[in-house]
């Protein structure tokens, strides 16, 4: 019943982004592969296009497609500690999957230090809201907090834990059982020793379902609202390939 009643709302929110952008694209705010505490602000538009590219055959030598999404999020509270970020996905490259290319994404939460100091951010979010049944709503909800933490002046950068859990029909082991749930987590730091502009991130992400990864990245940032993010991502499932991840990132 909650899934269903966040698919209606965000299907509304999907036919005003179709109405102001032309445009069928969005992902949750994310480190590489993972979701992140992070979410746009009030009125904040975040453009994404990601290309993940296998460098491998998989387990029975067949070289898989490479899997592109293009994505389109944005902040719709006008709050500075309570925040709240929808979106919607256009996946492709996914085989018969394709036949249904769009998925939904909603996030709530509080930035670290924001309604009291010291508590980390905290996150609730969903997302891979597919629109066809048993096919393609992998449905993954998580919970998530971040916290940074220095020793001096020195940053020793943000670390995330949460859970998450997902459609137990669809999200399988390597031997067909199921495997839905697990935990999340991440570093990333940015390298101000090196540039502002360099932000490093290592996370994992549980279960040998296509969601149980591993993955390492850097991005740069071209400028205040444009960055690019390079990362490799090894699946806990050793049947599906390692994957190369390149993710365009725009803020308006």
């Amino acid at each position: 019943m909650i899934i269903s009643r966040i698919k209606q709302v965000l299907l509304i929110g999907a036919g005003i982004f179709w109405y102001l952008s032309e445009v069928v694209v969005a992902t949750p705010s994310t480190h590489i592969w993972a979701p992140s505490t992070d979410i746009q602000p009030f009125s904040k538009w975040h453009l994404t296009s990601d290309m993940y590219l296998p460098v491998k055959r998989d387990g029975v030598g067949i070289r898989w497609s490479t899997v592109t999404n293009l994505g389109l999020t944005v902040g719709v509270l006008p709050f500075k500690n309570i925040n709240l970020e929808i979106g919607l996905d256009h996946k492709s490259g996914t085989g018969m999957l394709d036949n249904y290319p769009l998925y939904f994404n909603a996030k709530l939460g509080t930035p670290e230090d924001g309604l009291v100091k010291y508590i980390p951010a905290v996150a609730i979010g969903v997302y891979d809201l597919g629109t066809k049944k048993d096919l393609t709503d992998n449905n993954i909800i998580y919970a998530e907090i971040a916290k940074t933490f220095k020793s001096g002046k020195t940053s020793l950068g943000r670390f995330s834990a949460g859970y998450f859990t997902g459609n137990k029909k669809l999200l399988l082991d390597d031997k067909g059982e199921k495997d839905n749930q697990g935990p999340i987590l991440a570093w990333e730091r940015t390298m101000d020793e090196i540039s502002s502009k360099l932000w490093v991130c290592a996370e994992y992400m549980g279960t040998k379902s296509s969601y149980g990864t591993v993955n390492f990245g850097f991005s740069w940032k071209f400028a205040d609202n444009v960055a690019m993010i390079f990362g490799y991502d090894i699946f806990n499932n050793r049947n599906i390939p390692d994957a190369a991840t390149l993710q365009l990132d725009i803020d308006f």
